[in-house]
């Protein structure tokens, strides 16, 4: 079954989900349980429910072990082709000096780091 990238972006539409990708992030591999109660906000039928959405776009993988479901992000696919899309767009939206940009709000910060230090 071929999967796009439009099903993956469908997917990360969802607060819900994002929420679902980054606690994986996180923390790797998690049992469907622990995911469950990390969001307590969601009941366990919905976070099934977002799970399998995931699973069927592309964007996490699931392991069986006995009873229990380990389920993890899935880096190949259509998430690694959204990503992909995502960078062309940032780079041809920001100005070709945007590293030096960068290095300097990071300079910047550093020196608010250490001056509220010294105070």
């Amino acid at each position: 079954m071929q999967i796009s990238t439009q099903e993956a972006f469908d997917a990360l539409a969802d607060p819900t989900r994002r929420a679902i990708l980054e606690l994986l992030a996180e923390r790797d591999e998690l049992p469907v349980g622990e995911i469950a109660t990390n969001l307590g906000h969601v009941g366990r039928t919905a976070i099934s429910s977002h799970l399998r959405i995931l699973r069927m776009s592309g964007l996490v993988a699931e392991r069986r072990d006995g009873r229990y479901r380990y389920v993890s992000l899935e880096p190949d696919g259509p998430v690694r082709d959204a990503v992909t899309f995502l960078q062309a767009l940032l780079r041809s939206a920001l100005p070709a000096d945007i590293e030096s940009v960068v290095s300097l709000g990071e300079s910047e910060s550093m020196i608010s780091d250490e001056d509220a230090r010294s105070a």
